[in-house]
């Protein structure tokens, strides 16, 4: 695998060219929407097939699988394009397989929302393990609230082999964490009971593998309160077939250049659980200091910590492909800053004609415009240098894997990554 970056003078065709890969192919694998108009400082992942097949008449993806002896959701994850349709087109060329040296399985793991557009969401399910599904809130005595049907999520997910987890936070309907019902569940043992039997309930009604416990706010003062809720409640679930999964948000410093986490000791809780999620997502706060999101040498610092407490494969390593782009100057608490993807990144620095620069130390790529309006601005977002260098933390700390917030998007330049470095774990479901 090559992480190619685009040089003054260059185009799709040139690149193209020099790799021999089809133009169409690179622009398939890589989701790119700026053909044309390439930024310089973008990056192409190149990847040479090994296997290629022609389709041929009455070809079936599942008879082309076992002609060749992989799975369907190989064939997908080599073909994404492929997932959204209902044939394949007689001549037309698909991957069998890529040139890799991949030897390691790994879990990801996915967050969505119910409203997510389906088209994205098949494309996604051959690269995901698990499918968190972000739809149940916790009250203050102990009821749980869903906001949408998923039912057809779950059993969707199943068909893909991916294992569909229910998860349950304190999030009132903004958005926001409720501490006051955080403090209530964790004080009232006749609220975690009632909790408990709820979501036991919907586990079982709907058909999920598992749970994942969103244990936010986590201190020095209630780490203790939330190892005993979580004793319990991880032993009825586990006592009735339930996969448990915690998804914490170590708390963190993100008003200054220099972010920082606290060390509170997580092993209280590892020993309950079969998984546990460090997704940092206030690093990722629209108010933050403009600043790479999750940056790698920050990353570094929070797994050495983290695998010196806690046994290493219950370990997910938090991703997120979003990007952010401030207006300067900077005002803390007030500066507030715009989503982007990585594409619509690109753009403004093709349309700009301002070069991408990277910052190593984070892994990131970033660079400064002028709007219409004179305004400055400073775009921080994520490329495959990015997830590459991410996705090694896996084989490098032996992670149980990935988790990404969130699939809403379809990121084919992640996924391509991920794809090229290791096999997917996957299941089988009646």
């Amino acid at each position: 695998m090559i992480i190619h970056v685009v040089q003054p003078g260059e185009t799709i065709f040139s690149i193209s060219e020099y790799y021999k890969i089809p133009v169409n192919r690179l622009i398939l694998e890589n989701g790119i929407e700026n053909p044309n108009n390439l930024a310089v400082g973008q990056t192409i992942v190149i990847v040479q097939p090994e296997t290629l097949y022609t389709v041929q008449a009455g070809d079936t993806l599942e008879s082309i699988a076992e002609q060749y002896g992989v799975s369907p959701m190989e064939l997908l994850r080599n073909n994404p394009y492929l997932s959204d349709r209902k044939i394949l087109y007689v001549g037309e060329t698909i991957v069998i397989t890529y040139q890799t040296t991949k030897t390691r399985t790994t879990a990801t793991s996915g967050y969505i929302f119910p409203f997510i557009d389906h088209s994205v969401l098949i494309k996604t399910l051959p690269f995901l393990s698990y499918l968190t599904i972000f739809n149940y809130r916790a009250t203050m005595d102990g009821e749980i609230v869903s906001s949408d049907d998923d039912t057809e999520l779950i059993q969707l997910a199943k068909t893909y082999g991916t294992a569909p987890m229910m998860f349950v936070s304190t999030m009132m309907e903004e958005g926001i964490v409720s501490r006051e019902v955080t403090f209530n569940i964790l004080n009232n043992p006749a609220v975690q009971e009632s909790l408990i039997e709820n979501a036991l309930q919907i586990l079982k009604t709907k058909g999920f593998y598992g749970i994942n416990i969103y244990t936010e706010s986590i201190t020095y003062e209630n780490i203790d309160s939330f190892a005993v809720y979580l004793e319990r409640a991880a032993a009825i679930f586990h006592s009735q077939g339930f996969r448990v999964v915690i998804t914490i948000t170590p708390a963190t410093n993100i008003d200054t250049p220099n972010v920082g986490f606290e060390k509170i000791d997580y092993s209280k809780l590892s020993d309950f659980v079969d998984g546990i999620i460090f997704s940092s997502y206030d690093w990722a706060r629209s108010y933050s200091y403009p600043s790479a999101i999750f940056p790698v040498n920050i990353l570094r610092d929070l797994l050495d910590y983290m695998v010196s407490i806690i046994p290493s494969e219950k370990i997910f390593l938090g991703v997120t492909a979003l990007g952010y782009d401030w207006t300067l100057p900077y005002v803390p608490g007030a500066t507030e800053a715009t989503v982007i993807s990585y594409n619509g990144a690109v753009q403004i620095a093709a349309e700009n004609g301002i070069p991408i620069q990277y910052n190593e130390a984070a892994q990131s790529p970033f660079f400064y415009y002028t709007d219409n309006d004179g305004i400055m601005h400073v775009v921080w977002t994520k490329d495959a240098r990015s997830f590459d260098a991410r996705a090694r933390l896996v084989e490098e700390y032996n992670l149980q894997g990935l988790s990404f917030w969130t699939v809403m998007r379809f990121v084919a330049q992640m996924w391509f990554i991920i794809n090229n470095q290791y096999y997917i774990q996957k299941f089988i479901f009646d």
